[in-house]
């Protein structure tokens, strides 16, 4: 199935059922209303969602309206818990929305985008197996974080975007193999494509999660993210007005996850 959450003034947002091909979603708040909810009773809650985006797919929800990503913030607006490669734990109080621009804060003499694929996991045990570890991802994400740099100073993350949808890996079907994607990545700057290379992460997710859980658990909402390797094009620094996207497509041709559509705005407190 595939989730996203709406914008409706809170922090977390409401909880909605995505339909396969992003054209219609329904409220899920006979059943949740937000997505932590769910990942805190995910055996309990789950197969009643799945139930709605089976009823979804099918044409047959009443209340089903028109998908709008603009509306979308992040699947998970806020987590408990966000690993990137390297063991970095990076900031998870605030993710952004696919269509929220970057803003370029006064200080950065740098901009840099990276794109990652990222696993909403649940509940999973300190020492866990690569193969006890992949059995507890609950969702999948694309994201790409904004790396700043400034004078003098360590590389700060000044934000993480995520696509619009999280998606459980069933619905990925056979190009889920061992923790890795084998679908195609797009990226375009400026309306520039850039090279399509398959979207793997830098080590399968059960091997990478286990990783991390040498010393302790992870519990329900926390992410882990591994890097995906695009192109030598997107070593080169950010500019104002620059315009990113950025998707993974599907066999039929379809998005997965949505689009990540940003814009980056100039620089703030500058001189002049």
């Amino acid at each position: 199935m595939k989730l996203a959450t709406y914008r409706d003034g809170s922090r977390d947002g409401q909880l909605v059922v995505v339909s396969r091909d992003l054209a219609l979603a329904h409220y899920a708040s006979g059943i949740a209303t937000r997505l932590q909810q769910v990942l805190d009773d995910w055996n309990f809650l789950s197969p009643q969602l799945e139930d709605l985006s089976l009823t979804l797919n099918q044409g047959k929800a009443r209340h089903a309206f028109p998908f709008e990503p603009a509306m979308c913030m992040a699947p998970l607006p806020r987590a408990y818990r966000h690993e990137r490669d390297a063991g970095l734990h990076a900031p998870s109080d605030d993710f952004s929305g696919a269509c929220d621009d970057i803003a370029w804060p006064g200080d950065a003499l740098r901009l840099d985008a990276q794109a990652a694929l990222a696993a909403i996991c649940g509940d999973i045990d300190a020492g866990a197996t690569p193969e006890s570890a992949l059995e507890g991802i609950r969702l999948l994400m694309l994201t790409q974080t904004i790396i700043g740099s400034a004078d003098g100073a360590a590389p700060f993350e000044l934000m993480t975007a995520c696509a619009p949808v999280a998606v459980t890996p069933d619905e990925l079907g056979g190009a889920w193999q061992g923790g890795c994607l084998l679908l195609d990545i797009r990226s375009t700057r400026n309306g520039k494509r850039q090279s399509r290379p398959a979207a793997t992460p830098e080590a399968p997710f059960g091997a990478r999660i286990s990783a991390s859980l040498r010393r302790r658990g992870l519990r329900a909402g926390a992410i882990v993210a591994s890097a995906l390797q695009i192109d030598a094009a997107t070593a080169e620094p950010l500019q104002a007005g620059d315009e990113l996207r950025i998707e993974i497509v599907g066999p039929d041709g379809t998005h997965v996850f949505g689009t990540i559509d940003q814009r980056v705005e100039g620089p703030t407190g500058a001189a002049g």
